[in-house]
């Protein structure tokens, strides 16, 4: 045998780039026929299932060895070419090995999979309203090897065949449409023991075009599904790149589980789903190639949603069954685009390794805020993108572990880590500049070329460039190793310099720079940006446009220095320079003095310069240049009566922030109580969705701030009219907030939540509740909520779920008073203590909620103290480097924890001054 397959590593669950790229080139993998077992999946019991494979695939070099990737309970036969391998020798924990190979094989696995409790593989969920079962997958970056043993890697695509067991009254569904349901025989016996009392169903699914492993699925349980149907012509303008005379057909379905259902607004859905399409059809010039289109609404989901074709995930919390703001279904409107992009960007074309993330999230990403602009009824796409995709782009890329969008990915730990806000949101950004900078019609005509010359294939930048300079007959080598190979985040401010010519006012001039944190290189980025002048409008009270000029920015210009000299500014009346008028690039915008005085003191009339400006704001608080008093009296001053919603639940949840992390202790209470005051009264004077977003903010608050907890009591018993509210309605959400708030101060004791959980028990009160009894001041709660977070298991040695896990960090965080901080922070050396063992004993997901959550990243920065010699900053280097042969994923949560913190402190610094 291969010594190379000799299990040689300790970690081997943990793909390297390089094994991949050996097993690519040895392998060319046809198809797989994967028969899933899930009759016994409703026993209360149930644990494992079995699993049966088959997979043909060809070997350029007959004699060589290869690996099959497994993470499943067991395996308890692998036949290789009709020869049985002895599976104490060929099974590992995460592989299993394949020696002798032909230039044709088939193996065939019989396995027993788990069902998944952290929603990575295939996840079991049991509904406390009707104790009916819901089964689904997740697998991305690389958890289908948790189902079924698989060549577990983006490129080595394959046709797969899906056969489900299961209960004949369940929806069973895969990427392929049903086309076979065989009843078995009714005596078939339970896998798990006894006789089955109804007969179970094997339903057979069509095979799926060429795709990779990670974007397969199934789905199971008693899911309520609304059917509808998609229908357009070719030749007729109707789906660009169908022939006339031929027509696509498209099944559409939408699904919840049954106690959602009666809350589940499946035609509003279906009609986004159609929009989508005609949208996509018409960008993309390539028909949806993938059969069916269902769109799936989980429970305990990991992710926002997830773009298996024909099968498309995505959470629950979709499903509103409580009020939800027009931001909300705005975002899901998002969300519903962003997948559906992904059956062209990531499905129908596929990166060959992870390094080329960015060419399935980025354009994904893009094309989602693009089609709910262009094929919706929603006009605040870009705002929301704005301000709030790009300030996740902004924070990550400021972080010492930042790295291009075109990353280098070593193996799979690195892939999991990497879908971050570099990868979706600074890539949409900058493809969002691309569009500007080559036209939009350039941009459209190249995703065409790809798509027609790299179908159901997998591709690299050099590809996407290709098609790029084909298009605009440009050299795009620069543009990329500019934009998509170097790290960092530009900053621009406009400025008025001297001139001779204009004695009134000067000439205004853009500045470029920045550094890259990782490398301290500095950036310097093509940029065509326009510039915006806004003037304070006396009839209005508001800053309005009064001009803007498009200029190019060149990342060689001396000093960084682009002077506009078209662009007049008049002089003596509050005015902005807005150096990103129409948000067209990704920078940073720094405000000079007399911009920023203007902003803090006169609302910006345009809304997408706004979302801009308050962008910006919300960076100089971060970076210490405006202090979280200042941009606190600004947001309840102005903030909260922006019309756009999205943009007040930005600034709200900012809000939260600043005071937690960039406010002095000796500042905090009072402005605590401030805003807590604040958001109290708006209550009286809002409504809808103001109101809404105001009340989740203010109890939020409550958890650690008490002044308004009498409002949320009487809030609580119906009594709110009493304080002046009225149209608030206290739904299940609010309820369980206004109830973490009070358990936080012990005004509500524990029989009172159970009572709470027992008078309506659904999924979102289970976890509410954990998250509130986790949140009492009491030493033995936090201590307990400590060891159940660390061991991922609840008070009964159940293994935690996703969302219960995170419910219990996230209660045992809360401290409403100084004595409940210091049992809190009683833990911080244990924290420490355990993390090697939370990272080997958890999967990286769990484990990655548990070191992030845990991280007591709040802290107050003592008077004259300097940051960098803060006690938890110290213990964190100290950690760091007594562990530096530690994974690197793990290091890497560290790192980015204790620059959060570091960044905190600073801005504490700044604000003694």
């Amino acid at each position: 045998m291969d010594s190379e397959l000799a299990f040689p590593r300790a970690d081997e669950e943990n793909l390297t780039r390089e094994e991949a790229a050996r097993r690519s080139a040895l392998l060319t993998v046809q198809d797989y026929e994967v028969e899933v077992d899930l009759r016994a999946a409703g026993a209360a019991d149930a644990v494992t299932y079995p699993v049966h494979t088959r997979i043909h695939f060809e070997a350029s070099e007959p004699g060589a060895s290869t690996f099959l990737d497994h993470l499943g309970d067991s395996v308890e036969s692998v036949v290789l070419n009709g020869v049985a391998l002895e599976t104490p020798t060929h099974v590992g924990p995460a592989r299993i090995l394949l020696p002798e190979l032909r230039a044709g094989n088939v193996v065939e696995i019989f396995s027993t999979a788990r069902y998944s409790r952290s929603g990575e593989g295939l996840h079991r969920f049991v509904d406390p309203a009707d104790d009916q079962v819901y089964l689904y997958t997740q697998y991305e970056p690389a958890d289908s090897r948790r189902v079924f043993p698989v060549f577990e890697q983006p490129d080595l695509k394959a046709q797969f065949s899906f056969s489900i067991i299961g209960p004949h009254v369940w929806q069973l569904r895969s990427n392929g449409a049903e086309i076979a349901r065989e009843v078995l025989d009714a005596g078939t016996p339970d896998p798990q023991g006894g006789v089955l009392a109804e007969p179970p169903v094997c339903v057979t699914f069509e095979k799926t075009p060429r795709m990779s492993s990670y974007i397969t699925a199934l789905l199971a349980g008693p899911y309520h599904r609304v059917a509808g149907h998609y229908s357009r012509h070719g030749g007729s303008g109707d789906v660009a790149g169908l022939p006339g005379g031929e027509s696509l057909e498209v099944e559409l379905g939408v699904l919840c589980r049954a106690s959602l259902a009666e809350h589940f607004d499946a035609e509003e859905l279906l009609e986004l789903t159609r929009r989508g399409l005609d949208f996509f059809h018409q960008e993309f010039g390539y028909a949806y190639p993938w059969g069916k289109y269902d769109q799936v609404f989980v429970p305990e989901y990991n992710l926002g949603a997830m773009e298996n074709p024909g099968l498309v995930t995505f959470t629950e919390k979709y499903v509103f069954d409580t009020a939800a703001t027009d931001a909300q279904y705005e975002t899901r409107a998002n969300t519903l685009m962003h997948e559906m992009a992904h059956m062209w960007f990531g499905d129908l074309v596929t990166m060959h390794w992870w390094d080329d993330l960015w060419l399935k999230e980025s354009f994904a990403d893009y094309m989602g805020s693009l089609a709910v602009d262009e094929a919706t009824d929603w006009t605040t796409s870009w705002i929301s993108f704005a301000n709030g995709r790009k300030a996740w782009a902004y924070v990550q890329d400021q972080l010492p572990t930042t790295h291009p969008i075109v990353a280098d990915i070593p193996d799979l730990e690195a892939a999991d880590q990497n879908f971050d806000g570099i990868t979706y949101a600074k890539g949409a950004s900058v493809l969002k500049q691309l569009a500007a900078y080559a036209g939009r019609e350039s941009f459209r005509e190249a995703a065409q070329r790809y798509f027609a010359r790299h179908a159901f294939g997998n591709a690299t930048l050099a590809d996407f460039l290709a098609v790029l300079e084909e298009v605009t007959g440009a050299n795009m080598d620069s543009w990329a190793q500019a934009w998509l190979q170097t790290a960092g985040v530009p900053v621009l401010s406009a400025e008025l310099g001297d001139s001779a010519e204009d004695p009134s006012g000067g000439t205004v001039v853009v500045r470029q720079q920045g550094t890259d944190p990782a490398t301290g290189e500095p950036v310097a980025r093509p940029h065509r940006i326009r510039v915006g002048v806004h003037v304070l409008d006396t009839a209005t009270g508001t800053l309005r446009l009064h001009a803007a000029e498009e200029v190019f920015l060149d990342p060689a210009a001396a000093g960084g220095l682009t002077p506009v000299p078209a662009l007049s500014v008049p002089r003596d009346q509050p005015r902005l320079l807005l150096p990103n008028e129409g948000d067209l690039t990704y920078a940073k915008i720094s405000l000079d003095a007399e911009s920023l005085a203007a902003v803090l003191s006169y609302p910006v009339a345009d809304p997408l310069a706004r979302a801009t400006v308050w962008a910006a704001l919300w960076s100089m608080v971060r970076d210490g240049e405006l202090s979280s008093r200042r941009f606190l009296q600004a947001v309840q001053t102005m903030g909260l009566g922006i019309e756009e919603i999205v943009v007040v639940q930005g600034l709200l949840r900012q809000s939260l922030t600043a005071l937690e992390r960039f406010t002095p202790p000796a500042q905090r209470g009072a402005l605590q109580q401030d805003l807590a005051g604040r958001l109290a009264g708006e209550l009286t004077r809002t409504d809808g969705d103001h109101q809404r977003a105001i009340a989740r903010t203010l109890a939020v608050l409550s958890r650690r701030e008490g002044s308004q907890l009498d409002l949320l009591e009487a809030l609580l018993d119906g009594s709110g009219e009493d304080f002046g509210i009225s149209g608030l309605r206290i739904d299940e959400e609010l309820r369980w907030a206004f109830l973490q708030a009070l358990a936080a101060h012990g005004r509500v004791d524990m029989g009172q939540l159970d009572a709470e959980l027992t008078a309506k028990t659904t999924a979102r009160a289970r976890i509410a509740h954990r998250l509130a009894a986790a949140a009492r001041p009491d030493r033995r709660v936090k201590a307990d909520a400590f060891e159940q977070a660390l061991g991922g298991t609840d008070e009964d040695g159940r293994e935690l779920s996703n969302d219960h896990l995170t419910a219990t960090v996230e209660g045992f965080g809360i401290a409403a008073d100084p004595a409940t901080a210091s049992l809190i922070a009683a833990q911080t050396e244990a924290y420490f203590e355990s993390l090697l063992r939370v990272w080997n004993q958890m999967s990286q997901g769990q484990a990655t909620r548990v070191i992030s959550g845990l991280y007591p990243g709040a802290q107050d920065l003592e008077e004259g103290q300097v940051p960098e010699e803060h006690p938890l900053v110290l213990r964190t280097a100290a950690w760091l480097q007594e562990n530096a042969e530690a994974p690197g994923a793990l290091r890497r949560l560290l790192i980015e924890e204790q620059d959060h913190l570091l960044r905190g402190l600073r801005a504490q610094a700044a604000a003694q001054v």
